[in-house]
C-alpha cells in the first residue's frame, strides 16, 4: 500500500513539476497583466503550452494522460514532448526507490527526514528539467529548498540534542558551496554558475560534512564526463562546448544522500584497513 501511495503521489507531484517549471519560465518573459495571472502557480488553470486552452481532467492523468492522447494536445494537434511522462515516471520511481534504500530508519526522525526528502526530490527535478532545457538554475526554486534544509538541519540539531549536526552542515556548506564560489569568481563565470553555487549551498545543508562533500564533487563530475564523452569524442561540441551542470549535482546528491554513508564505510575497510 505504502509503494502504490508513493507512486501515485510522485506522478501527481511529477506532473506539477513539469508545471511549474513552464510556468516559471514563462513568468521571466514580458507578459501581460492577464497572462501573468493565467501563469500564475497557485491560482493558474492547467493549459496547453502551445495553445493556451484549459485542460480537462483526464488530460492531466500522469503518464496514462499522455499516452491515450498519444503524446499530442487534444485542442491544437501539437505534439506535447516526451519530458512531461518522463518526469512523471522518474519522480514516482525516485520516490518508489528511496523509500526501498532509505537509510535512516523509520523512527520518528527517520520518517520526518523521508517526508522532507520527498519535497527536496520534486525540488531537485524542476531544478534539473529547467537547467537541461534552459541552462538557469533559478532562485525562486533554489531558496526554498535552502530553507527547507536549514529548516531540517535546525530541527534535526534539536531532536537530537547534538551540535555536530549543524557544524557537519556548515562545514558541507563551505566545502562545496565555497569551492564552487571561488570557481565562479576565478573564472568570472564561465566555468561555473552563479545557479550552482546556490544549489552547492542546498547540498551542503542537505549532505553535511567534508567527506560527503567531496563525494558529490567526485560523482558529479564523473557523471558530467560520462555525459560530455560522446560529443568530445564526435568533435560536435569541442572543448568549449556548455553543459548544464546542475543535474549532475544534483544527481549525485541523491547518490550521497542515500548511500554516502555505505560508501565511505567500504572505501575505509577497503583502503584504510579501518
Amino acid at each position: 500500500m505504502i509503494i502504490v501511495t508513493l507512486i501515485l503521489l510522485g506522478l501527481c507531484l511529477g506532473s506539477f513539476t513539469n508545471a511549474l517549471v513552464w510556468r516559471l519560465h514563462e513568468q521571466t518573459q514580458k507578459q501581460s497583466a492577464k497572462r501573468r495571472q493565467q501563469l500564475s502557480i497557485s491560482r493558474g488553470r492547467s493549459m496547453c503550452t502551445h495553445c493556451g486552452h484549459q485542460l480537462n481532467a483526464l488530460d492531466l492523468v500522469p503518464v496514462l494522460g499522455w499516452l491515450l492522447l498519444k503524446g499530442r494536445c487534444r485542442y491544437c494537434k501539437k505534439p506535447i514532448g516526451w519530458q512531461y511522462p518522463l518526469v512523471e515516471a522518474t519522480t514516482a520511481l525516485l520516490f518508489v526507490f528511496s523509500y526501498a534504500v532509505w537509510p535512516f530508519g523509520w523512527s520518528g526522525q527517520g520518517i520526518l527526514q523521508f517526508a522532507v526528502w520527498l519535497v527536496v526530490l520534486v525540488g531537485f527535478m524542476a531544478l534539473a528539467v529547467y537547467d537541461l532545457r534552459w541552462q538557469v538554475l533559478p532562485s525562486k526554486i533554489i531558496y526554498p529548498l535552502g530553507f527547507i534544509a536549514l529548516g531540517q538541519v535546525v530541527i534535526l540539531s534539536v531532536w537530537q540534542q547534538d551540535v555536530a549536526v549543524a557544524l557537519n552542515a556548515i562545514i558541507g556548506v563551505v566545502c562545496l558551496a565555497g569551492l564552487f564560489y571561488g570557481l565562479f569568481q576565478f573564472s568570472n563565470g564561465a566555468w561555473i554558475g552563479g545557479g550552482d553555487v546556490r544549489l552547492a549551498v542546498v547540498i551542503g545543508l542537505l549532505v553535511g560534512g567534508p567527506l560527503k562533500a567531496v563525494l558529490v564533487l567526485f560523482f558529479a563530475s564523473t557523471l558530467g564526463i560520462l555525459a560530455s564523452l560522446p560529443a568530445l569524442v564526435s568533435k560536435k561540441g569541442g572543448l568549449k562546448m556548455k553543459i548544464a551542470f546542475g543535474p549532475f549535482l544534483i544527481a549525485a546528491t541523491v547518490i550521497v544522500y542515500l548511500f554516502g554513508t555505505s560508501i565511505l564505510a567500504w572505501y575505509k575497510q577497503q583502503f584504510l584497513l579501518l
